[in-house]
Order: structure tokens, then C-alpha cells, then sequence
């Protein structure tokens, strides 16, 4: 059977020469006759000279084994997954014939990329300190601080009234508080004056109804209104009350000014100085209520009154009493005189003076908490 020319040839194995003697090296096969007109093949190279003689004496070429295994050798890190590792020199039966051998493409290794700059915290850049300037801006400070506290003191020792929020800063806050404010915070349901009655007796009063909003001259007598002109009247808002008998009725109204707080304080000192309160002539109108108990309270029922005019708002409280079944008062009494000691009169002995200033000074007092409310809210 032929060899195949895929497998290594093997050499005979030669016998040892005699110790001493060396065998001549196997010259080079004489070559082939060459075609005419061709160049002569080079000589093959040496691989080394030997030799008894000393001369050059070419070797044989190596044998196939040793050019696949030494051309084109394959690195540990190049075997084929999947495949079993050849020792080094042996021969690749799974390569076509003549095929030669190329290896792999190296590939750089890729390195994680970089943490950019702008990752990192950046951090502020400390500002110059100014020891000049900090001085001046605290010795400021020590100053403002001085000043304020002087003025704060000045107006607890004086008892200056500017010092007031709502004397600086006018009553541009409270003069929407006649629509912005709910019906029942002005005029709740039911009032309770405690020590209100005659004698210091706890009084009771229920609401009949409320009268819409409404201008001036249909609420004010012609009198009064002239009065507040120096004020301007700007709304006015009214409700009608009973007792817990059902013994007398009242009505309370609460005047909206258009005025400034020194125009208010002059109105209030000219109605003590004046005495206006005591005018009959300037006495509040009524508001009865058609199908209820105070439907026959008109002006000649009229039996005590009191108007207020207040600083802390720009506001006339004013309230006027009067019997439930509609009797006539001929000798109608302010407040002070309806509510003094040893008064005789109709409306002293019946406690309509009391009655009037008790529901006077409770809507006065829902109306001062509706103002501090507002301007602690502005402010």
C-alpha cells in the first residue's frame, strides 16, 4: 500500500559508530535535470559543517513533520474551543493538505472607561474675608437694634397709639372685612351677656334676622348720617335681636367708614365733648322684621340707644331697644341715663338700656377679633 503523504515519514534507525570514528554526514542528492532555458535553483542552505574533513556539507531538507510544526506554530491561547491541545511538534490531521496555517487576529484588551472630571464634587471657592466691612456690618446691626428697642420702649412709656400696626399702617386691611367676613362672626345666633341685666343678671339674646347690606341714607337718620359726613359712610350692616322672654327687641348695626384713623379719633372726641350720644335727635333707626316678633319695632318704639365710635376700626357700632308688643316709648333714654342707679323711667326699670349696651358691646367684641385676625394676616 502506498504511504500517505499526510503522515511522517520515520528515518531506519542507524547503528552507533565505533567510539572514536564519526560517519560522514549524507551528501545532497544530485539534482534533476533541469528544463533548457530555465535559471539554476539556488542551493538549498546549510544548517551546519561537520565533518572529518572539514568541508560544508549540505543537509537534508527537514522532513514535513518539522516544517508544520515549526512554520507556523499555535499559541496556548489560540486552541479552538472545543478542541483537544497538541503537544508541540505534532502534526495537525484536521487541516486540508496546503492549507496554511493563520492565526487569529490579536484584539487589544478593552479597559474600563474612565470616571469623568465632572463627576466629582466641585467645590465652592471660599470668598476673601473683609475684616472692615464685618466690623461696619455689625456695628449696623448694634445700632438698629438700638433704635428699635428705643422706639418699642418709648411707646410702652407713652403709651403712644402710633405705635399700633393698625394706626401705621391705616385700615386698608379692614375695610373689605363688611363683605369678607361671615354673617355669623358679626352677628352669631345667640349672644350671652354674662352680669349684662339689671342688677348684674346674666342676659340671653337670640337673633331674629339679619338685613342685607345696604347703603346709607335708607339705614341712618338724615340727622346722624350728616354727623358722620366727616367720616364718609360707606355700608352699613344691621341685625335684629330678642331677649330670652321675648320681652324686648333690638337692633344692632355696624356703620363702615371710609375714613383714616385721625379722622376717627376726632368723631369719638367730638361725640364726648359734644355729648352727642344724648341726642334724641341722633338716636339709630330700627329694623323690624315683617312676620316675626320684632315686626311692629319701628321709630316710635324706641326706648334706649348707644352709638360707638371706634379707633381700632373704621366702624360706628349702634344699637337701639324697644318692647316686643309694639308699645310706645314717650321719654326714650340714652345708655348711661336708661342704666344708672336709681333710674324710674320706662326703659331703666325694664332693662332696655341694658339690653342695648349689652348687644353693643358683644358685636363690638366679634368685630375686634375680625380685626386682629386681618391684620395679623397683612402683616
Amino acid at each position: 500500500m502506498p504511504p500517505d503523504e499526510d503522515t511522517a515519514r520515520l528515518r531506519p534507525v542507524r547503528p552507533a559508530p565505533p567510539s572514536g570514528a564519526l560517519p560522514p554526514r549524507p551528501t545532497r542528492p544530485p539534482e534533476a535535470p533541469r528544463p533548457p532555458g530555465t535559471a539554476p535553483q539556488p542551493a538549498a542552505p546549510t544548517f551546519g559543517t561537520t565533518g572529518t574533513t572539514g568541508t560544508s556539507t549540505p543537509l537534508p531538507p527537514p522532513p514535513p513533520a518539522y516544517r508544520i510544526a515549526h512554520e507556523s506554530p499555535r499559541l496556548p491561547d489560540e486552541q479552538p474551543a472545543g478542541t483537544q491541545r497538541r503537544p508541540v511538534g505534532s502534526v495537525d490531521l484536521t487541516r486540508p493538505p496546503g492549507r496554511p496555517v493563520v492565526p487569529p487576529p490579536y484584539r487589544w484588551p478593552v479597559e474600563p472607561p474612565l470616571t469623568p472630571a465632572e463627576t466629582t464634587t466641585r467645590l465652592r471657592p471660599v470668598p476673601a474675608r473683609h475684616p472692615a466691612r464685618t466690623a461696619g456690618a455689625l456695628v449696623c446691626v448694634v445700632l438698629g437694634l438700638g433704635l428699635i428697642g428705643g422706639a418699642v420702649t418709648g411707646s410702652w412709656l407713652t403709651g403712644d397709639s402710633s405705635a399700633d400696626p393698625a394706626s401705621n399702617a391705616g385700615y386698608a386691611p379692614l375695610r373689605t372685612l363688611w363683605h369678607s367676613t361671615p354673617v355669623d362672626t358679626f352677628f352669631p345666633p345667640a349672644l350671652t351677656g354674662d352680669g349684662a341685666g339689671p342688677g348684674g343678671a346674666d342676659r340671653t339674646w337670640n337673633r331674629v334676622a339679619v338685613a342685607p347690606d345696604s347703603g346709607c341714607a335708607g339705614a341712618l337718620d338724615p340727622l346722624l348720617l350728616k354727623t358722620l359726613r366727616t367720616v364718609g359712610c360707606e355700608r352699613v350692616l344691621r341685625a335684629t335681636y330678642t331677649d330670652a322672654t321675648n320681652t324686648s327687641v333690638i337692633t344692632v348695626g355696624m356703620v363702615f367708614t371710609s375714613a383714616e384713623p385721625a379722622a376717627m379719633k376726632a368723631l369719638a372726641a367730638r361725640f364726648t365733648d359734644e355729648k352727642l350720644t344724648e341726642r334724641t335727635d341722633l338716636m339709630p333707626r330700627t329694623y323690624p322684621v315683617k312676620g316675626t316678633i320684632a315686626a311692629g319695632f319701628g321709630s316710635a318704639q324706641r326706648a334706649s340707644w348707644t352709638v360707638k365710635v371706634l379707633d381700632q376700626a373704621p366702624v360706628v357700632v349702634y344699637a337701639v331697644s324697644g318692647f316686643a308688643d309694639g308699645r310706645r316709648v314717650p321719654d326714650p333714654q340714652p345708655v348711661d341715663k336708661a342704666t344708672a342707679d336709681g333710674a324710674k323711667t320706662a326703659a331703666a326699670q325694664s332693662g332696655l338700656g341694658h339690653d342695648a349696651a349689652g348687644i353693643a358691646d358683644q358685636i363690638e367684641t366679634a368685630l375686634s377679633g375680625s380685626v386682629s385676625t386681618a391684620t395679623e394676616s397683612s402683616g
